[in-house]
C-alpha cells in the first residue's frame, strides 16, 4: 500500500509540473543537502572573486574572510548582511539561495576606507 501511495504521489507531481515550461517551470536543486561552496576574500576595496556564477535554486555556502580590516557583506535586496572580521580572525560563512534567474549584487556594508563605495560584486544565477 505504501509503495502504491508513493507511486501515485510521484505520478501526481509529474503531471502537475508537466504543463509548466520556460519561466513558469520551478527551479529545483538535485539535493537539498548539496551546496556550491564559494570562497570570497575582501581586501582594499574589492571582493575576490567579484563575480560568482550558479544555477537558480542552488544553495550557495559563501565563506568570507578579510585580508586587511573589518568589512561587511550584504546581498542587496535580501536580509544577508554580516560582518567580516579583521585579517587573521577567521572565516565567516553565510548561506544564500538565489530563487530566480538574475543578478544579485553584493557590497561591503561596513565603512572600510576611501574606496568603500567601489567594493561590490555580483552573483549571477542562470
Amino acid at each position: 500500500m505504501v509503495v502504491l501511495m508513493r507511486y501515485l504521489l510521484g505520478t501526481l507531481a509529474l503531471v502537475t509540473f508537466a504543463g509548466l515550461t520556460g519561466a513558469d517551470a520551478p527551479v529545483q536543486n538535485t539535493s537539498l543537502d548539496e551546496a556550491q561552496i564559494v570562497e570570497i576574500t575582501a581586501e582594499r576595496f574589492s571582493f575576490t572573486p567579484s563575480e560568482v556564477r550558479t544555477k537558480a535554486g542552488t544553495r550557495l555556502e559563501i565563506r568570507l574572510k578579510s585580508e586587511d580590516t573589518a568589512h561587511g557583506f550584504h546581498i542587496v535586496g535580501t536580509d544577508v548582511d554580516i560582518e567580516l572580521r579583521k585579517r587573521g580572525r577567521g572565516v565567516v560563512t553565510v548561506s544564500f539561495v538565489p530563487k530566480a534567474v538574475g543578478r544579485y549584487t553584493f557590497e561591503c556594508s561596513q565603512l572600510c576606507g576611501a574606496g568603500h563605495e567601489f567594493m561590490r560584486g555580483v552573483i549571477i544565477a542562470e
